[in-house]
C-alpha cells in the first residue's frame, strides 16, 4: 500500500482575535492566557479542555 501524504496545516491567525491589544473573545479560566473560548449563539466553549459557559435565557415579557 502506498503511504498517503499529510496536508500541510494552516497556521492559526491569532492576530485576528485581538483588537487594540486586548482579546476580543474571552479566555478559558482553566487553561489560562492564550486559549480562547469559542463564542456560539447560546454558549462559550473551550476547544482544548471542553469548559463551557451557557448564556442565560431571558424570559419574554408579554405586553
Amino acid at each position: 500500500m502506498a503511504k498517503t501524504q499529510k496536508k500541510p496545516k494552516k497556521p492559526t491567525q491569532l492576530w485576528k482575535l485581538y483588537e487594540n491589544g486586548k482579546a476580543k473573545n474571552p479566555t478559558c479560566p482553566k487553561c489560562g492566557k492564550g486559549v480562547f473560548l469559542g463564542v456560539h449563539k447560546d454558549r462559550k466553549v473551550c476547544g482544548k479542555c471542553g469548559y463551557s459557559e451557557f448564556n442565560k435565557k431571558e424570559k419574554g415579557v408579554r405586553t
